[in-house]
């Protein structure tokens, strides 16, 4: 691997590059030397870093560990990706925040649910470590055991819910096995509806899942009961979940934020469509997440359009630091026409060795960044690439995600909209086609996927991978990347990388209209219909909609609004629709007004108490149609008064409510009924 130090050193001004042959071996003893210098250090070798940490000495300074090998040095262009990994070095500089993280606790308490001798199987290899349950559901011959070290019961699982340590089971069907059983197992009497709890099930049932996203509940091991070796393998895996254990709280939450609903009126929804697992739900006015169910996909955090629910692994403004000192370093270095692929450690990760090892490697072009999940990365951290310099990003996906990535598409599809609505276009990629982008349900079958800057490439294989990487054609990027940095919650990050890319755009527009469900947007108002009630205004909880204390007006603040549906939901009238949309002189554009009229004053005050025109309605309906407002009568008066007024006025008239109501018929009783019938006879 040829290191292009110059490179480096041109990307990484402000760090000591050192440069060796062979570090982990013949001069580990520099290594040892240079461990011993103060400050942060970071070694461009992933393979040997235990080696390191155990030479290390009992250092405290922070020490990252980043592959410059198989992601740059080992490729077709290996010669040309110094500047890829002056920009590899600087994003592991930039440190990362800690996490919070919840306990979950196992007894070991297990039920295992089959179907057949399979599931017996399975118990006796637990017996010795776990306290063994097996639930056959609808068993047929299964012999008695000789010795019953683990109840066998029959039963079929209606519901399930819970996580590692705490599932809750309602059971249907239930019996014990007869101790006198003989040939065949027999059972008691079936009972339905009852409750059992577990620490872990392990379903070799063959059914349907028991969990949404089942492959990410911790605790629950499903496994084909016909795959003896996978059967093995959640048999061993099952035995080692004893004890506690540390989950990272991925998702941090802030109730006050969130927009789900007002008065009993359901707004936004987003998180709750996205969540694979359930861990998000409805809670009043606001969500709730289950952190011990949660399984960091990070779709909630991404489309959240207040910032209520944000990802912890790490935060957004972390992630826009790795992505600056990256695409900056490498811009320096002299790198060009970046493309950022994100992935994550488990599948990405091992596709990139397989093809550095086994392929022509990664271009020098392409910048991979690995990420807890693919699916966390938001429209800020797309739209700062392209503002710090990015040619384009790719995002790397299994061919078969464990769980629905619909948001990460709808990220995609925004973000196509504003890249191209900004003039980057007539890129020339080469792309996988309407069913390798997963773009088929979100209405783009008319989209020509030849020039999209950003793509989803879903794929398995690493032969695949390369060749869709280096059929990436060079695209144009802004002249002079942003150098931005900024701290704070996601929709903070948006509006200002926005900004900013919108300043360096080749052909700048003030409004791009974007795809349903964009987090940005304004609203259309039918203002005939409108009648200044103000009910909006009291359910908008950003205050982009606004009212007067002086008179009747409804304004707007489209920078203010997140598109979350409550005034949508909350007008009587239904004369509101949502608009997404970008206008970039939203930031510095006042309140507009929509709607404005003359108000109603008081005939005995003149105080303003309401919209004249609504007034002079109710008026107009009232008068000679209702009992208590005759045709000409002065009592009509009092709907054109403020409500002090107006109950002075009615207690000065000596006014009865109920002295012009028709007089009812007296109410039949027994007595009526008897009278009636000595009458007949």
């Amino acid at each position: 691997m040829r290191l292009d130090t110059a490179a480096i050193k041109r990307g990484c001004r402000n760090s000591e590059i050192a440069e060796f042959r062979h570090l982990c071996r013949a001069e580990l003893d520099r290594f040892r030397d240079a461990a011993k210098v103060a400050g942060p250090m970071i070694v461009g070798c992933t393979q040997e870093a235990p080696l390191f940490a155990d030479a290390m000495e009992g250092r405290s300074e922070r020490t990252e560990f980043v592959n410059i090998r198989e992601t740059a040095g080992w490729s077709l262009e290996g010669r040309q990706a110094g500047p890829k990994m002056a920009g590899l070095l600087a994003a592991a500089s930039e440190p990362v925040p800690a996490y919070p993280f919840v306990t979950l606790s196992s007894e070991g308490v297990i039920l295992i649910y089959g179907r057949d001798d399979v599931a017996v199987e399975a118990g006796q290899l637990l017996a010795d470590h776990l306290d063994v349950t097996v639930m056959i559901t609808r068993p047929a011959q299964i012999a008695p055991p000789a010795t019953t070290s683990f109840p066998i019961v029959k039963g079929t699982i209606r519901n399930a819910k819970g996580h590692l340590g705490a599932f809750e089971l309602v059971i249907d069907d239930y019996a014990a096995a007869r101790p006198s059983s003989r040939e065949a197992l027999l059972f008691e009497a079936p009972r339905n509806g009852l409750t059992s709890r577990c620490d872990l099930i392990l379903d070799l049932s063959g059914g349907m899942p028991l969990f949404p996203a089942h492959d990410l509940r911790e605790g629950y091991l499903r496994v084909d009961p016909a795959d003896p070796p996978a059967m093995l393998r959640a048999v061993l895996k099952a035995r080692d979940l004893v004890g506690s254990f540390d989950k990272p709280k991925y998702v941090n939450f802030t109730p006050e934020l969130c927009v789900h609903s007002r008065s009993k009126l359901t707004g936004c929804h987003r998180c709750l469509d996205l969540c694979p697992t359930g861990a998000i739900t409805p809670d009043g006015d606001h969500v709730k997440i289950n952190a011990e169910v949660c399984a960091g996909c990070g779709q909630c955090a991404a489309a959240c359009p207040t910032g209520a629910a944000t990802y912890a692994l790490p935060p957004a403004d972390a992630l826009l630091h790795k992505l600056r000192a990256m695409l900056l370093s490498y811009h320096a270095a002299g790198g060009t026409n970046a493309v950022v692929l994100f992935h994550d450690s488990q599948h990405g990760t091992a596709l990139i060795d397989a093809l550095a090892r086994h392929g022509d490697g990664l271009p020098a072009s392409v910048l991979p960044l690995a990420v807890n999940e693919v699916t966390q990365v938001g429209l800020e951290a797309v739209v700062a690439s392209f503002a710090y310099g990015a040619a384009g990003i790719r995002f790397l996906l299994r061919a078969k995600p464990r769980h629905d990535v619909a948001g990460l598409f709808k990220t995609i599809a925004m973000a196509d909209a504003i890249i191209s609505g900004l003039g980057f276009a007539g890129l020339g990629f080469a792309g996988l086609g309407l069913k390798g982008l997963g773009l088929k349900g979100l209405g783009l079958k008319g989209l020509g996927f030849a020039g999209r800057r950003v793509e989803a490439i879903e794929t398995d294989d690493p032969d695949a991978l390369g060749k869709t990487l280096w059929s990436i054609e060079p695209a144009p990027t802004v002249e002079h990347p942003a150098t931005f940095r900024s701290v704070g919650k996601r929709r903070e990050l948006l509006r200002l990388a926005l900004h900013e890319l919108h300043r360096l755009a080749p052909s700048p527009v003030d409004v791009i209209a974007l795809p349903e469900g964009a987090p940005l947007g304004a609203i259309s108002v039918n203002v005939e219909g409108c009648t200044l009630c103000l009910s909006c205004v009291s359910a908008c909880p950003t205050g982009a909609l606004r009212d007067d204390p002086e008179r009747p007006v409804l304004k707007f603040v489209e920078d203010a609004c997140v598109q979350c549906g409550l005034c949508q939901s909350t007008c009587p009238e239904k004369v509101i629709t949502l608009k997404p949309q970008i206008d970039f002189r939203a930031a510095r554009a006042p309140a507009t007004i929509i709607k404005e009229e003359e108000p109603a004053l008081c005939i005995r005050c003149n105080k303003p108490f309401g919209v004249k025109s609504t007034i002079e309605k109710i008026a107009a309906k009232l008068e000679g149609r209702h009992w208590m407002y005759p045709a000409g009568d002065k009592r009509l008066d009092t709907v054109r008064m403020c409500a002090d007024c107006r109950v002075i006025t009615m207690s000065e008239q000596q006014f009865d409510p109920f002295a012009g109501v028709p007089q009812r018929a007296a109410p039949r009783t027994t007595d009526d009924y008897l009278r009636e019938r000595e009458t007949k006879n």
